[in-house]
């Protein structure tokens, strides 16, 4: 038995058939200290519902409730999991809701049941920056979370939390830095999953800023699409849909810049004016 009570993850995993699908994104993670590890970045969570996507077999949802965590709703598209994820709901009454569907389908806000709501999730590979995104461009701010301890691949967390002049800078560094403060709390490597995947993987910890600079959500959406689309163009080339070199000059931003050397501001600004 586990710390939890509930047989190893192995064990589970090895009972209901669970081979790791690659079609779904799927990366199991079986190490309970760093499930724990995860969870504890999450913060303290006795008074939250915790919303996790992808659960799998279950190994961060068991670290989130015997955390504390007041209740987990995950999200699993894979049925096979899910008589896995019901032995866990069985040992925890009352406390893990699981809903068996596409979370890109899932209206996040109304899950929260009147208390507050942390998001903690080993993203599956393949829906996970469009998840986020989709958080961070929520219409109403402050959003219906505290805050999001999510797990990607490194390259893509480096992209998350990227300033300007940065390689890596483009419009989720933009997005993440707008709205919240975004840092990498710590690497897990990919013999951490089964299958381990190819490259190492990172937590991200993104918490809510209470007031960005105001900006038509939308409007920065399409200006940071347009600017990074052609990210070693000059931005009057870039932008050309937009208003290219009349709508820069307005803004007092010489139309030769790049897109990563803009700063959150100035494509605000930019957004702000289109």
């Amino acid at each position: 038995m586990s710390a939890d009570g509930l047989p190893p993850l192995r064990d589970v995993i090895e009972r209901h058939g669970l081979a790791a699908k690659k079609s779904l994104g799927q990366n199991f993670l079986l190490d309970l200290n760093l499930t724990g590890k995860i969870a504890r970045a999450a913060g303290d969570l006795t008074r939250h519902t915790v919303i996790e996507v992808g659960p799998g077999p279950g190994g961060l949802t068991r670290a989130l409730l015997l955390h504390g965590a007041r209740k987990v709703v995950a999200i699993e598209r894979d049925e096979r999991c899910l008589a896995a994820l019901a032995e866990i709901s069985a040992h925890y009454p009352g406390r893990l809701e699981v809903i068996a569907g596409d979370a890109l389908k899932a209206d996040f806000s109304a899950l929260a049941d009147d208390k507050p709501v942390r998001i903690v999730a080993n993203l599956p590979y393949n829906i996970g920056t469009e998840l986020l995104i989709r958080w961070l461009t929520v219409p109403q701010w402050p959003p219906f979370y505290e805050s999001m301890t999510l797990m990607f691949q490194r390259e893509v967390a480096e992209r998350i939390v990227a300033r300007v002049g940065n390689d890596a800078y483009g419009r989720l560094g933009i997005l993440a830095g707008w709205r919240t403060e975004a840092k990498i709390a710590f690497d897990v490597p990919p013999q951490a999953f089964t299958p381990p995947p190819k490259v190492t993987s990172s937590v991200v910890h993104l918490i809510p800023r209470a007031a960005p600079l105001p900006a038509d959500v939308r409007k920065l959406g399409r200006v940071t699409e347009a600017a990074f689309g052609q990210r070693r163009k000059m931005l009057r080339q870039s932008l050309k849909s937009l208003g290219g070199e009349r709508l820069l000059e307005a803004m007092h931003i010489d139309p030769t810049r790049r897109a990563e050397t803009l700063s959150i501001e100035e494509f605000v600004r930019l957004a702000n004016a289109v």
